[in-house]
């Protein structure tokens, strides 16, 4: 942790810099503060360690504008970050893929894609959705379900094909069915199938994976280490996703005490709060969140739902980003 306690300390002078930055002459707004070769590495180091993580679902990052809606401007000790409210960046967009390439391949924060899953809500033009409606004109049987699974293999393969042929490191499925097909056992056959090429799959060797992804990705793809996150707000997915993901990016939007789901080990808990609304509060339920503690073993970490918003200066947080930041540290303690 002696890593950590450096790492903060030149984040927070660079966000000091950054912050008290006057000249209005300047042609870049907010250039970022650039580190050692050594510091990076002390970053991914720390980042691939065992610990409890920082997340945020970071939207608002088309503006490019101001370094609170850069990927380079997030704090340096992010964990995990899933790109929300937008899809996959424009191409034609360099600056803003310059920026996330900084982000998750110098910095080491992992980026995710995102999207709330709700197969039978999907447009009719999908092929997917086709095949879905198909399958649910049938009869009961085991066509039927021969044929619903066939969908809900194939919109695996839609988010798969964003997180492999972007180089993303892995996918959030955001749980809010809200009555839609793709729920229950259905939901759980979806995780399965995305649990082929990503996540914690027990009962896959590495060697099969590996297999699989290069068939379909090509033999230069070689990643075989993409996470698998559900986030969910409301209700719980079935214990049987349990084995196949990462973490379990809990919408603890009201703030209180966690409390853990049952059909999922603590360990892989986030509890995150909506930093949407919360931002100009003196931040009280984000620090409940980061300072938690399981009655034994450890929590998977804590999150933010729109947490670019902690980079907005004001009463209660004197530079950007620094409630986050604080927040990074008082859940993993510098050891001194």
């Amino acid at each position: 942790m002696k890593k950590l306690k450096y790492l903060l300390t030149l984040a927070f002078i660079g966000g000091m810099m950054v912050a008290c930055d006057t000249d209005v002459e300047n042609i870049e707004i907010q250039k970022p503060y650039t580190y050692s070769d050594l510091y990076y590495q002390n970053l991914r180091d720390f980042k691939a360690s065992d610990h409890e993580i920082s997340f945020m679902w970071f939207a608002q990052w088309s503006g490019q504008n101001s370094m609170a809606v850069r990927f380079t401007g997030l704090p340096d000790s992010l964990d995990l970050c899933s790109i929300w409210g937008g899809g996959i960046p424009p191409k034609e967009n360099t600056q803003l893929w310059e920026d996330l390439r900084f982000t998750q391949k110098v910095k080491g924060t992992k980026m995710l894609y995102v999207a709330i899953v709700r197969l039978g809500a999907e447009d009719d033009s999908h092929d997917f959705k086709q095949v879905l409606n198909e399958g649910l004109a049938m009869p009961e049987g085991e066509a039927r379900e021969a044929k619903l699974k066939e969908a809900i293999d194939m919109y695996a393969y839609y988010y798969l094909d964003q997180v492999f042929e972007n180089d993303l490191d892995g996918f959030d499925a955001d749980y809010e069915p809200d009555g839609d097909f793709l729920s229950g056992k259905y939901f759980t056959m979806f995780i399965q199938k995305l649990g082929e090429y990503m996540g914690p799959n027990p009962n896959q060797s590495k060697e099969d994976r590996l297999r699989l992804i290069q068939e379909r990705y090509g033999k230069d793809v070689t990643d075989t280490n993409k996470l698998l996150c559900i986030d969910v707000y409301g209700r719980d997915a079935d214990k049987e996703c349990e084995p196949y993901i990462n973490y379990y990016l809990i919408q603890n939007y009201g703030g209180g005490t966690p409390y853990v789901r049952q059909n999922f080990p603590v360990e892989k808990h986030v509890f995150c709060v909506n930093w949407g609304d919360d931002w100009p509060t003196d931040g009280t339920k984000l620090y409940n969140q980061a300072r938690w503690k399981p009655a034994t073993g450890r929590k998977g970490g804590f999150g933010a739902f729109y947490g670019q918003r902690d980079y907005f200066i004001h009463e209660y947080n004197p530079e950007p980003y620094y409630r986050f930041r604080e927040c990074i540290q008082i859940q993993n303690p510098a050891v001194y």
